[in-house]
C-alpha cells in the first residue's frame, strides 16, 4: 500500500492565533464604547491572550481545565476565546442572557473552574457566584467594584493587572488537535441544555471552510461587525476565521439596541456584518424611522438562528445591502448551509434561492428521514427530518447518556424540510412545531414570513394549537408596527392569496411582543402556554 507523504501537522487553535498575529499583525478588532470606540491590532490580542494564558497557569489552570466567560462581544473575549484554547485549555462562553438557574446548572456540569467577567455584567454575576460550585477564581475585565465578591471565598482578580503582570513570550503546548478547546450549550428549549465540546480540529476546519468565497467569502480587506453572541456557537466561529483570513471584527459590546449599533456602524464603517433576525429587523425599523443614517459601507449581512422573513431580504436589498440566510445549531459549530444562489441565476430565481436556508457546504453530509425512517428523496418536494454528519457534527452530548438525538452515527436535527437535486435545504418547520392538521402538515415557518410580508406586521409566530375536528390548528401571535393597525380578518384576507385556503389560522392574537430565547429565536412554547391558560386575547374566526 502506498502511504501519503503528507506532513502530519497537527490543527491547533494556537496555530491560528500565530498565523493571526504574524501575517495579518495590523488587523484589528474595534469594540464598541459608550464614545469613541477602541482599537486593537491582532499583534496585541496574541501578546495578550498570551499574557493571560500565564496568568490563568499562575492561578493553577491545568490543560483540560473549563475556564468560562461572562462577556459581551469585545477585544477581551477574543483574547480568551484564542488564549484559553491555546494553553491546552477549554473556554466555555457562558449564556448571559438565560435565567439564573439555567447558567448554574451549565456552569456546574460543565464543572468551571475559573470565569472571566465584565464589568458591566458584576453585580448580577455576584448573585451567582454562591451557587457555581466549582469555580475557584473570578477576573473581572473592565473597572468595577470588586467589593461585591468579598467573601465569596474565591480569587478575585482585575483582568488588565493578571495580563500585565504576565506579559512576553508564552510556551504554548502541543496540544492534541482532537483535544477539546471549546464548550458551548444548547438553550434547553426543551428540558435541561446540553453541553457540545468542540475540538482544536473542528473549530479549524471549520473557520477554513466558512471563509471561502460561497460561504462567508471572507477578505482581509473586511471589516466584520460581530453581532451574534460569543455565547451562542462561538459568535459562529468568526473570531477564528478572521485570524485565519485576517479580516478586522467589530464587536459591538453590550450597545446591541437599533439606535448605538447604527451609530456604531457610521462611526467604524464595517462591510459585512452576521447576526440573527431580530437584530436586523430591529435595524431595518430604525433605519426607516431615521433615513439620514449612513450604513453604506455594509455590502453583505449573513442571517441565522431563524428564518429569515421575505420583507427584510426586500428592504434591505433596497439599501444595497445583501441577505445571506444560513443555517446551523450549536450541535453542528453551526455551519451547515447558507444561501448564495448558483452560478448565473439573478433576479426573482436568485431571491427564491436566497429565501431558502441555503446550500449544504462541504464537507458537511445531509439526509433527509421520514416518519416510518424512509430515506427520502432530493427532490426539493419530498419531506423530512434533516440529519447531518460531518467533522464539526457533535457525535454525543457532554455528560449525557441520552442518545436519542443521533441515528447511526448521524445527528437528528430535529428540523423538517426538503432538499433540492443541487443540495439546498427548505426548512418547513422544526419537528416540535409543525403543525399536524387533519393529517396533513402546515408549515409555521411559511406562514410567519407570509405575514411578516404584511406591511402592518413587525413581526408573527404561529403554533399549534388542540382542535377538536382536525386535531392541530395554526394559531398566529402578531406584533404590529408602530402606529399601523389591522385586524385579524384582514391579516387572513392577506394570506388567502398566498397559502391553501385549509391552512388560513382561524386563530388570532395581536401581542406587544413576541417571546424570545436567549440567542433571540421566538420562544414558541410560551405562546402555547399563553393560550392554553387563556393568557392570550385571542380572536376567533369562523
Amino acid at each position: 500500500m502506498t502511504e501519503s507523504t503528507m506532513m502530519d501537522v497537527p490543527l491547533q487553535i494556537r496555530r491560528l492565533l500565530e498565523h493571526g498575529a504574524t501575517v495579518h499583525a495590523t488587523a484589528r478588532i474595534v469594540t464598541a464604547t459608550d464614545e469613541e470606540a477602541r482599537s486593537v491590532t491582532f499583534a496585541d490580542v496574541a501578546t495578550r491572550a498570551a499574557g493571560l494564558a500565564a496568568g490563568l497557569r499562575e492561578l493553577g489552570v491545568r490543560p483540560g481545565d473549563r475556564v468560562a466567560t461572562f462577556m459581551w462581544n469585545n477585544a477581551e473575549h477574543v483574547e480568551a476565546y484564542l488564549g484559553i484554547p491555546a494553553m491546552g485549555c477549554v473556554v466555555h462562553p457562558l449564556n448571559i442572557r438565560l435565567f439564573p438557574e439555567q447558567i448554574a446548572f451549565i456552569a456546574n456540569h460543565a464543572a468551571d473552574r475559573v470565569v472571566i467577567v465584565d464589568h458591566s455584567l458584576l453585580p448580577g454575576f455576584a448573585k451567582l457566584l454562591p451557587s457555581l460550585k466549582s469555580v475557584r477564581h473570578v477576573v473581572v475585565a473592565g473597572q468595577a467594584d470588586l467589593s461585591v465578591l468579598e467573601g465569596t471565598g474565591v480569587g478575585v482578580h482585575d483582568y488588565e493587572k493578571l495580563v500585565a503582570a504576565h506579559l512576553g513570550t508564552v510556551d504554548w503546548p502541543d496540544v492534541d488537535e482532537r483535544a477539546a478547546a471549546a464548550m458551548c450549550y444548547t438553550s434547553g428549549t426543551t428540558g435541561n441544555p446540553k453541553g457540545v465540546v468542540y475540538s482544536h480540529r473542528s473549530i479549524y476546519l471549520h473557520a477554513i471552510t466558512q471563509s471561502l468565497p460561497d460561504v462567508f467569502a471572507l477578505h482581509a480587506h473586511d471589516l466584520l461587525l460581530t453581532v451574534v453572541p460569543q455565547f451562542h456557537v462561538l459568535a459562529w466561529g468568526l473570531p477564528y476565521a478572521a485570524f485565519a483570513t485576517g479580516t478586522s471584527l467589530a464587536m459591538p459590546d453590550r450597545f446591541l439596541a437599533p439606535d448605538p449599533l447604527a451609530r456604531f456602524i457610521e462611526q467604524v464603517r464595517p462591510t459585512k456584518g452576521a447576526g440573527v433576525p431580530t437584530v436586523w429587523g430591529g435595524l431595518q425599523r430604525h433605519l426607516d424611522e431615521n433615513p439620514g443614517t449612513d450604513v453604506s459601507s455594509l455590502t453583505e449581512l449573513v442571517v441565522g438562528g431563524s428564518a429569515l422573513p421575505p420583507g427584510m431580504l426586500r428592504a434591505y436589498d433596497e439599501r444595497g445591502i445583501t441577505l445571506l440566510h444560513a443555517w446551523g445549531m450549536t450541535e453542528t459549530s453551526p455551519l451547515g448551509t447558507l444561501a448564495r444562489p448558483p452560478a448565473g441565476v439573478t433576479g426573482e430565481d436568485a431571491r427564491r434561492y436566497r429565501l431558502s436556508q441555503g446550500r449544504f457546504v462541504a464537507p458537511v453530509e445531509a439526509r433527509l428521514v421520514g416518519p416510518d425512517g424512509e430515506i427520502v428523496d432530493w427532490d426539493g418536494e419530498s419531506v423530512g427530518e434533516v440529519e447531518v454528519r460531518g467533522p464539526w457534527i457533535t457525535g454525543a452530548y457532554h455528560g449525557e447518556d441520552d442518545q436519542t438525538s443521533f441515528d447511526g452515527g448521524w445527528l437528528r436535527t430535529g428540523d423538517v424540510g426538503s432538499i433540492t437535486p443541487d443540495g439546498y435545504l427548505r426548512l418547513t418547520d422544526r419537528v416540535k412545531d409543525v403543525i399536524k392538521s387533519g393529517g396533513e402538515w402546515i408549515s409555521s415557518v411559511d406562514l410567519e414570513g407570509q405575514l411578516m410580508d404584511h406591511p402592518a406586521v413587525a413581526e408573527a409566530a404561529v403554533v399549534a394549537v388542540p382542535d377538536d375536528t382536525w386535531g392541530e390548528r395554526p394559531l398566529a401571535a402578531v406584533v404590529l408596527k408602530d402606529g399601523e393597525k389591522a385586524a385579524a380578518p384582514e391579516l387572513r384576507d392577506y394570506l388567502a392569496g398566498r397559502v391553501a385556503r385549509w391552512q388560513l389560522p382561524e386563530r388570532w392574537a395581536v401581542v406587544d411582543e413576541i417571546p424570545k430565547t436567549s440567542v433571540g429565536k421566538f420562544d414558541k412554547k410560551i405562546i402555547r402556554t399563553a393560550y392554553a391558560h387563556d393568557d392570550l386575547n385571542v380572536t376567533t374566526l369562523e
